[in-house]
């Protein structure tokens, strides 16, 4: 009876589900915890939890057999929200602020990222539901504070390490770094979160107020009649980290498009119109537009918002397309307007591989599929190829560095069985031996990574599980 305790105990302190006590014997026992150990944040001591995201995870190791996907699942999915939300409600409304694993500030990309997986829930959980509520409007506070930053902290006065960069820094803004999609990820969360449940208490004044600022900073980043109102430098041997020409980037011709000065790497643009960006911004528009329309009747700006979507739509047919000798016609992830254009994917979302999963594309677009051959082959440069796995990188971290995230990416977006199931197997070969996925790890070796708690590949590639639980379950046999 003590020993039947004993795992019962263990298992809920991880969340652990699989084990039997009944059929297993101590060697058993013990052989099972010497490769699965309890890695995942105990209950009681998580940030919040969720009685649904609980049970999908029972649901998924009872009946998914492999162990090994069972305890990664169990790690990966809910670590969002086991380690870096904090819920409150300021004046009655709710409130979230998101971690983004080890670094302690709220990047607008990577908290709506983190919490994506679990909008397929909010209504089977009224606390999940006003956690997400409170990220929305944690975001339209940020987005007042200043439209052109990237990231922020929970106090509104923290000066923080980044604050002697040149631009205009502001008490509680972590970084500025302008990202066409850090405006794009609170449209997309809010949206979809509107959709499945049908509260429009997040879409307040304040809301419509920070819709204007992004439609405003758009326009503004088409630099049509000068350099426009933003500009980045920071003292730093990394190039990556800062802009060129006193901190305006290179010169772009002004063809509709929006320049986006850094990639949602972090890492700053070379030719400023970004491509997978700005098909993000084609379909934030839309959505933000029916948003207005549907909820306050604010034809008007909705127009001007769709007017927008029309010029970048059509800018995007005319400059992002790029006639490869070897795969016909591709996407170019960077271009200047002038005629000058990058061909390359970078791992992070927007990429050009996640274009289906943003709904910016169509999966079976000719032009896509021809990309997707491309971006996943060694004519991408930060395509890495070796002994422990292949996939994509970027110049974030270091080269032969892979980004777990573009082999979830490529598992998210794609129809076929046998590249599915090798996504599923790579990513469960290559978590280091710690249970968790990290922002990279080296092609011939997944010991040596980098970030032990990056809270978005984690939950990301839970929802790739949970997707394919839900679609393809044969594959998870």
């Amino acid at each position: 009876m003590k020993r039947r305790k004993f795992i019962q105990n263990t298992a809920l302190a991880g969340g652990l589900t699989m084990l039997d006590p009944f059929h297993l014997n101590a060697s058993e026992i013990s052989d099972f915890f010497k490769k699965f150990p309890v890695v995942r944040t105990p209950k009681g001591d998580r940030n919040f939890e969720s009685k649904i995201i609980e049970k999908v995870i029972a649901e998924f190791q009872k009946n998914v057999k492999d162990e090994e996907l069972g305890w990664l699942f169990n790690n990966c999915f809910p670590n969002t929200l086991d380690t870096t939300v904090t819920y409150s409600e300021i004046n009655g409304k709710p409130n979230t602020y998101v971690i983004t694993g080890d670094i302690d500030a709220m990047w607008l990309r990577d908290s709506v990222a983190q919490v994506w997986p679990y909008m397929t829930f909010v209504e089977e959980d009224q606390k999940l539901k006003k956690l997400i509520a409170g990220v929305i409007n944690q975001q339209t506070q940020y987005i007042l504070k200043d439209p052109y930053a990237n990231a922020f902290y929970d106090d509104s006065e923290k000066k923080g390490e980044w604050f002697s960069d040149l631009t205009d820094m502001k008490p509680g803004v972590h970084e500025r770094k302008w990202e066409i999609d850090s405006l794009c990820y609170p449209i997309r969360l809010g949206y979809h979160y509107w959709k499945s449940t049908g509260d429009t208490s997040p879409f307040d004044d304040n809301w419509i107020k920070a819709i204007d600022s992004i439609l405003k900073v758009f326009k503004d980043q088409q630099k049509k009649d000068d350099r426009g109102a933003y500009s980045f430098q920071r003292e730093t041997p990394k190039a990556t980290d800062t802009r060129a020409l006193q901190g305006y980037g290179y010169p772009v011709n002004p063809v509709g498009l929006i320049c986006s000065a850094f990639r949602p790497s972090d890492d700053a643009t070379v030719f400023s119109f970004l491509i997978p960006s700005n098909f993000f911004a084609v379909v934030s528009l839309e959505q933000a537009a029916e948003m207005l329309t549907e909820i306050h009747g604010e034809t008007d700006k909705a127009n001007e918002l769709l007017k927008l979507r029309k010029e970048v739509k059509e800018a995007l047919d005319e400059y992002a397309v790029v006639d490869h000798k070897k795969y016909g016609k591709i996407y170019a992830f960077e271009v200047d307007g002038f005629g000058n254009q990058l061909l390359m994917d970078d791992a992070n979302v927007p990429s050009l591989l996640s274009l289906p999963y943003l709904g910016a594309v169509a999966a079976d677009d000719p032009i896509y599929q021809n990309t997707r051959d491309y971006i996943w082959s060694k004519d991408n440069p930060f395509f890495f190829e070796g002994t422990a796995a292949e996939g994509i990188g970027g110049p974030h971290v270091a080269l032969d560095m892979i980004w777990p995230m573009s082999i979830t990416m490529k598992g998210l977006t794609s129809k076929d069985d046998k590249e599915i199931k090798w996504c599923i197997n790579t990513l469960k070969n290559t978590h280091g031996d710690t249970g968790f996925m990290h922002e990279t790890f080296h092609k011939d070796d997944p010991t040596n990574f980098s970030r032990e708690w990056f809270a978005w590949a984690n939950t990301l590639f839970g929802e790739f599980l949970w997707k394919t639980y839900q679609e393809k379950p044969h594959l998870l046999k």
